[in-house]
This record gives structure tokens, sequence and C-alpha cells, in this order.
């Protein structure tokens, strides 16, 4: 059973930077962000790595958003720079097993592909 603990959120200013941290269990193969920008809005895939190393990341954080895991660490990252008011949400870190292949095409950006979820992490950015 995977074990996933985001932090890292906060309250930051427009233009302002927030890393974000999931440290997890048993080393998943396949690991994502997502977010959820309202309450009963559905999750929004951010971006994936596979164990491989392989990472994906989404068109409208592209340039601003790097993903990473550090494997003696058992921690993912998610570094977000230049944070406009569209980036606020709940954040969320997900594992799965899934395969390489999967895992950096459209499965990889699908929430009900991942088995393992963590509480989430608010961000808040404010003008």
């Amino acid at each position: 059973q995977v074990q996933l603990v985001e932090s890292g959120g906060g309250s930051v200013e427009a233009g302002g930077s927030l890393r974000l941290s999931c440290a997890y269990t048993d080393s998943p193969r396949c690991m994502a962000w997502f977010r959820r920008q309202a309450p009963g809005k559905e999750r929004d895939w951010v971006a994936s790595i596979h164990v491989m190393g392989s990472t994906n990341v989404a068109d409208s954080v592209k340039g601003r958003f790097t993903i990473a895991k550090v494997n003696h660490e058992n921690t993912l990252y998610l570094d977000m720079t230049g944070l406009t008011l569209d980036d606020t949400a709940m954040y969320y870190c997900a594992a799965d097993s899934m395969s390489h292949s999967l895992c950096t095409g459209e499965a990889g950006r699908r929430s009900e592909n991942f088995a393992y979820w963590g509480q989430g992490t608010q961000v808040t950015v404010s003008s």
C-alpha cells in the first residue's frame, strides 16, 4: 500500500514561486500531480514522472512548473514559478504501478488510472 503525504502549499502573490513536496513509500513506478481548482470540479492533470525518468507537463503550466523525484529522499516535487490566479487549487500527489508507456501517455494524465492519492495541499495565488 503506497502512502503519499503532500506538503508545501500556501498563499503566494501572483508571479511568485512555491515548491510542493510529496513523501511516498514503496517507490511507485508512476507518479503525478493533479489539481482541483474548485470544489465539485474534476482533478486536472498537471505533470507526471515515471521511475525511468521520463516526465510530462500539462501545456497550461509548461515552462513554469517542473516535476522531479529524488529517490533517496522518497520525495516527489513540483516546483512552481510564475504563479497566476488560475493556479489556485488543491494540489494532489498520485501514484500507480503503470508501465512507462502508459505513464507517459494519455493514461498517465487521467486521475481514474491512479490507485493511490495523498490528502492534498492548498495553493492560493493572490493579486
